[in-house]
């Protein structure tokens, strides 16, 4: 029968569709597929037809996939815009060269519905590309020719396409795989393998046994999900090392491991097989020490070989006779004798001059706001404004005249002006920083137009925002109906130019700050004459700009220097060049204008849009500056440029490319050339030399060269010199790549009100090779890195902010980017928006690239994109990229001017809300400087020398003990019933009315108690009912199916009464039978058990057609229900001949999906509860609550053993009830007055997770927890100490005391081996140092060190018990700092396993094994638990210190990797705190790799942030490379009765795919 019901399995379904694929990988939609798969099922055999017959027809498969390319092409517009043929010729052709490497990359496994994408705005004009002014995603234009495609796109095109029909286009997608298959790994499926797979997947659905894996977690939250499960090919506890080898031919439930994701899997080992990039040269690391990197130079890197560079002095500034003293004055001067001549056209949005400001009406509104500033803002005592405060001026860039206005009132009134952009909403990308640049400037007013005004963003009182991180800001509208005429006798005050501050103009780090240069007058008077000395400008010239007339060049070309020389300026702003790209070039044509003013993204647009225009004539351009000239990229958009316009009049020698930069202004600047002159040359550099900072001509491979232009000569009046861009400011030499560096007086003076970062930028002394300082001169740091050439040309490589030095060597952002646009963006890069950062992940930068998608790419095209970007920048650049990832389209924070805001993106990537639509993570291409990898050493020093010097040492060993048992005492009770049924017998005769047991029910309302002699009755008539309904024999193993309760016990004791061996069950969950019941069927056959005694209730479930759906119902042995007893009491008691005979069996299932029994003696039951009852203090007077689970280990014992053997008064509360009501265990406490009480992990966490917040409405209703002494957690594993501390923290306002919670530990070999009670000292906490604890040791270190795990002591060691720490491999005894195996020796140890076949090998193992040396005679079980002891300064019960037992983890779930061992718990801590939404994870391993499965509490599209960030903090903190992430709905994470997590069936579930995971993470 099909396990899964009338759905078809994913794996029959998906098996056919991908055939055509070359490795099968899928994308899951939840919800669309389970519904077309049922809508599918009945057509199945003609879909897996069509899809067999379409590989094996050659016409079927070639065409479509050359065509397929090629026919989404879409018009030239968009992809024409990139233009640097010779970069994409270059990537290309390292992308060829891939071709021959056999390569197959795993495709990320995503649900369809996960990701919604964000509606683009369809108003843009076909071609801006949102680059910024600043970022200029867009300067390193580049296209795909057409002839480049068609090659790329031939039929043995390299990405293997799928043939996709319309029935397959959504589960079926590519995989990359380059050219044809070189290697044989993995041979092209044929035609008919398809049907092999079919078969295959239908033979094992039907003829796997029943599956207990098989686990569904749609329905259930985590509740119902808590469900044992073991997978049925481990039934019998199998030996340790077995576990981890006989899973990899298949997993645990029989799926085999070509189900989908294992191919995956395979496909991502085979890809980390081939050979990494030549790691860093090792080092041998002692565990003690921290891994520091040092990467030793590699001997053949290129080295400067030239001589020290000598300082280039720019040509001296030229003295002019008329030059006005100030720029306010050289306003006044053209206000009056020019007033009609124009000074500023500011044209509409679609292109059209909208007004002309004249010289005379520049200067009269100046004067008006200069007037008004100073007095009329406030009172005449008390002026708002003085001189020399600072004053912000928000304007949009659609308004020049208004900032004009503005910019010169603030110079004439001398108060200092700081542009800034207009803040668009409250949370603006970078609205903090700008905060941070108007607080350091002590900003507290701000000029804006009446219209920019209306648009701010106000409160609903209609008051202007309060913007994240702004001061408090007073904002004065500067319009000039609002401005006063100045009175007849006041006159503004001119002074010659001195050292004061003119302006401010901002200006954003690489890490997002934003500080402001001061710029004093001097500067700002000397750098207008540089200008017009350099560019020649002459009274009355008409200059076009098209940049932000704010700050860098628009400001100082198109608002300063035009104003000192009387030009004509017309201004193009942003939102025309949106809406008509040629507009700048009709207005040099209209104009006749002689200078320009643009960046390379405007020659492109203009080049786009040129088609229109016929008449165009760029003759009468003398001066054609391109301001961001000094990007590599610029050259071939000068070119291209050219080669449109030299036909419309343009001469060659007007290029003028420039170099900037905000502290040092124009650094340099090419002057334009004469007529017909030869153009200067330019440099084409390898990168590779570039990579390490040397300038190397490319000659050998031209793929990896660059070609700069040079931005011509250094400015008039500076000195240049280059310096090392890190450390000390040392001289470079003549073929070194370094940092420029300028004197000048036209240079900006300070960060204002940040003197510390001033220093290291404005006041530079350069020294030589021997650190001696170049004289006194002060240089300034320009943040540009470059070197001069033949003829003092200053050549520009990259900026300090776009560096990215990964290993040592250096890389440009910019450079990145050209080349990831070099691969065909077209299909998948939105506009062209790619930002490229580096974030620091262990020890080194990593270099991230993060890229808008288009609306419009599938999934396939985006992936392709992003496996041939990487191998594109590994070929060209030789750096290994840490992660790629897509965005929707429109959703990277922007800079004011549409740019990507880099600094704000990586934010965004390190806190988690990127949000990304797809990721490649490559930590194992990148990752270089692991430490080596632990080789064991061999053990050639056998166990005893170890011991001897140990002793030699001065340490002991390792070892523990409680307190004796000592004589039997009481009334002779125990001695007289050395079994649990004689005195339960015992007790109902002497004291037959006191009360064992009472149950309670949700409300708290006791629903049911038992005295001794109801109990004792009650257990009576069950042996009857077994004795005539069963037909059993002594010794016959009888199962209890029931609801935690009395029944349960009752039940017990009668199987004891009858001789019978009563196993405990937990019941099948009603509304989860599928999940819930095979583990049921597991147990009964697994223990042969003769008859099954349970309730009504559960009867007719166990006979339902629904039971029936998943397990066979009609072979249960004999049902025999409680509810109605018979009257008779049995004709005798029976009476075990000895006390070694067996009491009862105990199943449970491991975290590791185990199903053990363990056999329980008489002996053992009665002095286990001996053993607590001592460590408790229990007597009859005594009251203890029990919130946990009655089903095995110590949990069973509590609930049905121990109030029987100490007479105490146990109360009971079944855990389920909880979920009912949540204060009812807590209450419960409060009400009885419980001083003892015994809880799980899970009761615990119910309660701080669900009480938490309502620790007040507690208290009103008078629960008071300060009568509790203890509160015992019962569990196999290491305490949970954040857990324990927390609920300690919450409670202690009810007045629950600190001391009062403890934890126990127990195993399958002995059942409780601590269990804090009440004499031992209160249990102690230690840190040890974790990677000490990878390699086996405990290093203790103080609270708080890095890497350091706080672990609590288990709970003192119980009477009777002694443990040993044993090295799990020699068997040797350890020492006190030693990790190792927890042995025990104890009278309560279970007498073994209980397997079918009886494998004495296995028992002998963990039940009685000895140690290899020490005391070679003593017989001890291994508990196959981690732990150490350590000797504490406190006293135990006996006056001897202390030895406290700290359990570390469980042997069987630890992964060995890199020879270190790990414990999953710890990992998966840190992989909690990655991000906010991670609600729970687990890790495991498959073969060597390490996966991890993290539940995403947040919405669908945070799901992909997980990955990065899991990812970093694995390999920080762990050292650790993640190989596969799997994002996953809350409640997938099998979670047993005892709240831990089944990692193993989770392992087996991701394998057979039966996870349905948000996504899934491939890391490279």
């Amino acid at each position: 029968p099909d396990r899964m019901g009338s759905k078809p399995s994913p794996n029959t379904l998906l098996c056919p569709l991908s055939v055509s694929l070359l490795i099968s990988c899928d994308i899951t939609q939840k919800g669309y597929e389970k519904k077309r798969a049922r809508l599918l099922a009945p057509f199945l055999p003609q879909i897996t037809s069509n899809s067999d017959r379409s590989p094996a027809s050659p016409e079927a498969s070639g065409p479509s996939s050359s065509s397929g390319g090629r026919r989404n092409r879409s018009g030239g517009a968009r992809d024409d815009r990139y233009r640097s043929d010779i970069h994409t010729e270059a990537v290309q052709a390292a992308l060829a060269k891939h071709k021959e490497e056999k390569m197959a990359l795993p495709m990320p496994t995503k649900r369809r519905s996960a990701f919604v994408q964000s509606p683009v705005d369809n108003c843009t004009p076909p071609d801006t590309s949102s680059a910024s002014e600043d970022e200029g995603s867009l300067r390193r234009q580049a296209t795909l020719s057409a002839a480049l495609a068609q090659s790329l796109q031939s039929p043995d095109y390299w990405i293997n396409r799928s043939v996709q029909s319309s029935s397959t286009s959504s589960s079926a997608s590519s995989t990359l795989s380059h050219g044809e298959n070189k290697t044989q790994t993995q041979p092209q499926p044929q035609p008919t393998s398809a049907l092999a797979d079919i078969l295959a997947s239908t033979r094992i659905e039907n003829s796997v046994p029943p599956d207990v894996t098989s686990y569904t977690p749609e329905r259930g939250s985590r509740v119902d999900s808590r469900v044992d499960l073991p997978p049925n090919a481990m039934t019998r506890g199998m030996p340790r090392g077995q576990s981890r080898t006989s899973m990899l031919d298949t997993t645990a439930d029989g799926v085999p491991v070509n189900s989908r994701v294992s191919t995956k899997i395979q496909q991502l080992l085979n890809t980390l097989k081939r050979p990494k990039r030549q790691a860093l040269s090792e080092f041998f690391l002692d565990d003690s020490e921290e891994i520091v990197e040092v990467p030793q130079p590699d001997p053949n890197t290129p080295r400067p070989e030239g001589r020290q560079i000598i300082p280039v002095k720019g040509e001296p500034l030229g003295v002019v006779s008329n030059w006005p003293p100030a720029l306010q004055a050289a306003l006044a001067r053209w206000g009056a004798t020019q007033a009609k001549s124009p000074a500023l056209t500011a044209l509409d949005v679609t292109g059209k001059p909208l007004y002309t400001l004249t010289y005379g009406k520049l200067w009269s509104r100046s004067l008006k706001l200069a007037y008004t500033l100073l007095n009329k803002l406030g009172t005449k005592n008390e002026p708002v404004l003085r001189p020399g405060d600072r004053v912000a001026l928000v304007y949009p860039n659609s308004d020049p005249a208004m900032f004009w206005v503005a910019f010169y009132g603030c110079l004439l009134a001398e108060v200092i002006p700081v542009p800034i952009e207009v803040p668009l909403s409250r949370q603006d990308a970078g609205s903090l920083q700008i905060g941070f640049l108007l607080g350091s400037c002590g900003v507290g007013l701000a000029l804006t137009s009446e219209i920019c005004l209306k648009g701010l963003p106000k409160t609903p009182q209609g008051e202007i925002m309060q913007f994240k991180g702004w001061p408090r800001m007073k904002w004065v509208v500067t319009d000039t109906k609002y401005l006063t005429k100045p009175s007849k006798d006041w006159q503004p005050h001119i002074p010659t130019a001195n050292t004061d501050t003119a302006y401010i103009e901002y200006k954003a780090s690489k890490e997002g700050t934003v500080m402001g240069v001061a710029v004093s007058k001097i500067a700002l008077l000397t750098h207008c004459q540089a200008l017009t000395q350099a560019c020649n400008y002459c009274e009355g010239e008409t200059l076009v700009n098209v940049l932000d007339c704010k700050k860098d060049m628009g400001l100082w070309h198109g608002v300063l220097t035009s104003v000192m020389n009387r030009i004509h300026t017309i201004t193009v702003p942003y939102a025309v060049m949106k809406a008509c790209p040629m507009s700048w070039v009709q207005r040099v044509h209209i104009h006749k204008a002689r200078v320009a003013l643009v960046k390379c993204r405007d020659l492109h647009w203009a080049m786009m849009a040129h088609r229109d225009q016929r008449d165009t004539n760029l003759s009468s351009i003398r001066m054609l500056i391109v301001a961001d000239g000094a990007n590599p990229w610029s050259v071939s958009s000068c070119d291209a440029f050219l080669n449109v316009f030299q036909s419309h009049g343009l001469k060659p020698e007007v290029i003028c490319p420039c170099a900037s930069s905000p502290e040092a202004l124009t650094v340099a600047i090419r002057r334009p050339g004469a007529r017909g002159a030869a153009l200067p040359a330019r440099a084409i550099l390898s990168m590779g030399g570039l990579s390490h900072g040397v300038i190397r001509v490319n000659t050998e491979d031209k793929n990896s060269a660059l070609t700069v232009q040079d931005v011509g000569h250094v400015m008039p009046g500076a000195l240049m010199c280059i310096v090392k861009p890190d450390g000390p400011p040392q001289l470079c030499k003549t073929d070194e790549i370094g940092e420029i560096v300028l004197n000048s007086r036209a240079g900006g003076t300070m960060y204002y009100g940040l003197p510390g970062v001033t220093k290291n930028t404005f006041e530079v002394i350069p020294v030589n090779q021997a650190g001696a300082p170049l004289g006194e001169i002060l240089f300034t740091r320009t943040g540009l890195l470059g070197f001069v050439g033949p003829g003092s040309l200053v050549f520009v490589v990259g900026k300090n902010e776009g560096l990215l030095t990964v290993s040592g060597r250096r890389h440009n952002a910019d450079d990145l980017v050209a080349t990831a646009l070099a691969v065909e963006p077209v299909k998948t890069v939105y506009r062209g928006r790619i930002a490229v950062f580096s974030v620091t992940v262990f020890y080194d930068e990593r270099i991230v690239i993060v890229a808008e998608q288009r609306p419009d790419a599938s999934e396939e095209d985006s992936f392709q994109w992003m496996s041939r970007v990487l191998q594109a920048i590994d070929s060209i650049h030789q750096v290994g990229l840490y992660c790629l990832a897509l965005v929707p389209a429109n959703t990277l924070p922007k800079t004011p001017l549409g740019g990507i805001h880099i600094s704000e993106t990586k934010q965004n990537f390190l806190e988690g809300n990127l949000h990304p639509c797809n990721i490649l993570l490559c930590p194992h291409t990148c990752v270089t400087n692991l430490p080596k990898p632990r080789q064991k050493q061999p053990v050639g020093v056998g166990p005893a020398s170890i011991m001897v010097g140990n002793l030699v040492a001065g340490k002991r060993m390792a070892q523990a003990a409680g307190r004796e048992l000592g004589v039997l005492e009481e009334e002779g009770l125990v001695r007289k019933h050395q079994f649990l049924s004689e005195a339960l017998q015992w007790r109902a005769q002497t004291d037959p009315d006191h009360v064992l047991y009472v149950l309670l029910n949700a409300k708290g309302v006791a629903v049911c108690t038992a005295t001794c002699s109801q109990l004792h009755k009650r257990a009576e008539k069950i042996t009857s009912a077994l004795m005539e309904r069963g037909g059993l024999n002594t010794g016959d193993n009888v199962v209890l199916l029931y609801p935690p309760g009395i029944d349960l016990i009752a039940a017990f004791y009668g199987c004891l009464y009858a001789g019978v061996i009563p196993v405990t069950v937990r019941p099948p969950h009603p509304q989860n039978l599928a999940a819930t019941l095979p583990t049921v069927r597991m147990i009964i056959d697994v223990s042969k058990a003769a008859c099954i005694l349970t309730t009504q209730p559960l009867m007719r479930i166990l006979r339902s057609r629904e039971a029936a759906a998943s397990v066979n119902v009609k072979t249960w042995p004999t049902i025999i229900d409680t509810d109605d007893l018979p009257r008779r009491r049995p004709p005798q008691l029976y009476k075990p001949p000895t006390a070694e005979m067996l009491a009862y069996l105990d199943f449970s299932v491991s975290t590791t999906g185990m199903l053990t029994g363990v056999k329980m003696s008489h002996s053992a039951v009665s002095t286990l509860c001996r053993s607590i009852k001592l460590q408790c203090e229990l007597y009859s007077s005594r009251q203890i609550a029990i919130c946990l689970d009655p089903y095995c280990g110590l949990g069973f014992v509590q609930w049905c053993l121990s109030s029987v053997y100490s007479g105490h008064q146990s109360i009971l509360i079944p855990p389920m009830e909880l979920e009912l009501s949540l204060p009812l265990w807590l209450s419960t406490l409060s009400q009885y007055k419980i001083r003892d009480t015994f809880c799980s992990y899970s009761v615990m966490e119910l309660c701080t997770k669900g009480l938490g917040t309502q620790t007040d409405a507690l208290k009103a209703r008078g629960v008071n927890l300060s009568c509790v002494r203890s509160c015992v957690v019962i569990a196999e594993e290491r305490p949970r100490l954040a857990l324990t501390q927390s609920f300690s923290k919450l409670f202690k306002d009810l007045g629950l005391s600190p001391r009062a919670v403890s934890t126990a530990f127990g195993s399958r070999v002995n059942l409780a081996i601590c269990l804090q009670g009440t004499a031992g000292p209160d249990p102690s906490t230690v840190y040890v140092d974790m990677k000490s604890l990878r390699h086996d040791r405990v290093r203790l270190v103080e609270r708080g060190a890095p890497q350091s795990l706080s672990l609590m002591e288990s709970g003192t060691i119980l009477p009777g018990v002694r443990v040993i720490i044993v090295n799990p491999e020699t068997r040797g005894p350890l020492g006190d700092s030693h990790l190792g195996e927890i042995w025990v020796q104890s009278p309560h140890s279970s007498s073994g396993y209980y397997t079918i076949y009886g494998e004495e090998s296995l028992q002998a193992d963990h039940f009685n094994t000895r140690l290899s040396f020490g005391e070679p005679h003593t017989l001890w079980a291994r508990t196959g638990y981690l732990g150490f002891v350590k000797r504490t300064e406190l006293l135990g019960s006996t006056g001897d210190r202390h030895d406290a037992l700290f359990v570390v983890g469980q042997l069987d779930e630890t992964l060995e990797l890199r020879g270190l061992r790990y414990h999953p718990i710890d990992i998966e801590t840190s992989v909690s705190r990655a991000h906010r939404s991670i609600a729970e994870s687990a890790v495991f391993t498959w073969t060597n790799l390490l996966v991890v499965v993290a539940e995403l509490a947040g919405s669908e599209q945070e799901a992909l942030d997980l990955v990065p960030l899991v990812t970093n903090v694995v390999l920080e903190e762990h050292h650790l490379i993640v190989g596969v992430v799997v994002v996953v709905d809350p409640g997938v994470i099998p979670i047993n009765s005892r709240g831990e997590k089944q990692r193993m069936h989770l392992r087996d579930s991701f394998l057979a795919d039966q996870l349905d995971p948000i996504y899934v993470a491939y890391n490279m």
